[in-house]
């Protein structure tokens, strides 16, 4: 075996709680740092938790160099659960404080870590020390990638494996994470990354391995001085269209034009105890209007649709006008909740468990409430079916959702925030975990839904080349 092998996977199948794949030209992990490339469902985090734990399968052969089993470490970046054994039991309760009194806070989830050199070379850098008092249920999606990301820096591993570690990131954030994993490398520790993505691929990668179909190919090492973006492209070839947009659903007569306000905030503010989120955002919205609204990770962003989506109990306290109704008027979070359409990478959460289909995750759309299970009429079963043949993806319909990957998981609830034709649609980082195929077609989908149906949008992402051609006005938070 070479030297800059670290680890040799020798069988010609992998196996793994009943997962295959293919591994025909017996690819090896090599020292460093390098990626696992491919689409959504190509079997990336099946091959990682191979590389982790299918050691003792008779059938798979592991073999590493100096002849022991390596201490491997993974990170889903998936939620908070992942660093507490706390539990969320719906989805407004990260918005209602009564209800997480006994919700630890960052710095005492990470106990004597605050004291270590680690943390106070890190957590300035990717700003972690200003939110340590923080409850953790109320970090933001970034925040808690970042938390995730300092954490790993104790203990480290021979290898660390980490699953899409730059979505949800902001640019500033996206450049620390970079420097972090070189830092990583110097430090003897090897790093493998599953990404989706050819532009995530860093510029210290040595080497990538391809995977297409449940097949791994063999690895693509980097050429000395090559330069990352003609080596990106090397990859493209992967990421094969299934999403046909000329079956988009699109509805018979589209949201008129009339120029009505549909949400108007005055002046609201948010705040918890003696930490303000949002504060004096003044922001009026009409009838067919597309909007961006940004800013950097843990500015108040998912907070502030709290209050237009109605999961925050302090849009009552404020001055809020939803659909040409003043909040708190008489009207019910449903009579709001059934005309808008929304996700976010925290709805996620939602769906983790339970024995439910694709099929009955998309149908859920049709509800008012993320976890809503009802039996729906042939007529939505139909619409289901027809969103499941734009997608691509009508073959995975009967499979339980939580045995999908990441990415068909987000491209589902992507689908069941646009599947009931909303009036208004709330877009909380929708491409979140997409490949780069799916990216492009259903942000062109977002772009047609919206001009042809007439619905209102609001967008929110970290890449300006994701935002949709027809957002054409924005909102930025410090």
């Amino acid at each position: 075996m070479k030297d800059d092998i670290l680890i040799s996977l020798n069988s010609d199948r992998l196996r793994y709680s009943g997962v295959e794949i293919q591994n025909i030209c017996h690819a090896a992990i090599p020292v460093g740092i390098s990626a696992v490339i491919g689409e959504n469902g190509a079997g990336k985090t099946s091959l990682a938790r191979i590389v982790q734990e299918g050691w003792n399968f008779m059938t798979n052969d592991i073999s590493t160099p100096a002849g022991r089993r390596l201490n491997i470490r993974a990170i889903e970046f998936s939620d908070i659960h992942s660093l507490s054994s706390m539990k969320t039991e719906y989805y407004q309760q990260r918005f209602e404080a009564s209800m997480n009194d006994e919700v630890p806070t960052m710095a005492q989830l990470m106990g004597d870590r605050l004291d270590s050199d680690v943390w106070h070379r890190m957590a300035p850098r990717l700003g972690l020390d200003v939110i340590a008092d923080k409850r953790i249920n109320y970090l933001s999606s970034g925040e808690l990638r970042k938390m995730l990301i300092a954490n790993m820096l104790f203990d480290l591993p021979d290898l660390l494996i980490l699953d899409n570690p730059y979505i949800g990131l902001d640019k500033a954030s996206r450049s620390v994470l970079d420097d972090t994993l070189t830092e990583i490398a110097a430090a003897g520790v090897s790093i493998l990354l599953l990404l989706c993505n050819t532009k995530d691929i860093p510029e210290s990668a040595v080497s990538v391995l391809p995977m297409h179909g449940m097949t791994l190919e063999a690895p693509v090492k980097r050429a000395p001085g090559q330069d990352i973006d003609h080596y990106r492209r090397l990859f493209d070839h992967l990421f094969t269209p299934r999403i046909d947009l000329e079956r988009l659903p699109l509805r018979s007569e589209p949201y008129a034009d009339d120029g009505e306000e549909i949400v108007r905030l005055r002046d609201c503010e948010v705040r918890y105890g003696r930490r303000t989120l949002i504060t004096g955002v003044d922001w009026s919205i009409r009838r067919r209007e597309a909007w961006s609204l940004s800013g950097p990770n843990g500015s108040g962003k998912s907070t502030l649709l709290s209050l237009i989506n109605a999961d925050n109990p302090q849009s009552y306290s404020n001055d809020i006008w939803l659909f040409g109704r003043r909040r708190g008027s008489g009207e019910s979070i449903w009579d709001i909740k059934r005309r808008i359409g929304y996700v976010s990478p925290e709805m996620h959460l939602y769906f983790r468990s339970g024995n439910n289909t694709a099929a009955e995750v998309l149908g859920t759309g049709l509800t008012d409430m993320p976890g809503a299970f009802r039996r729906i009429t042939q007529q939505e079963k139909d619409k289901v079916r027809q969103w499941l043949r734009f997608l691509g993806i009508e073959d995975i319909a009967d499979r339980r959702f939580t045995q999908l990957s990441f990415g068909l998981q987000r491209l589902i609830l992507l689908a069941r925030a646009l599947i009931r034709d909303p009036e208004l649609l709330i877009l909380d980082e929708p491409l979140h975990g997409l490949d780069q195929s799916n990216k492009r077609a259903m942000r062109q989908a977002i772009d047609t839904i919206t001009r042809q149906n007439g619905a209102t949008l609001i967008y929110v992402t970290h890449y300006a080349e994701e935002t949709p051609a027809v957002v054409f006005k924005s909102l930025v938070l410090n």
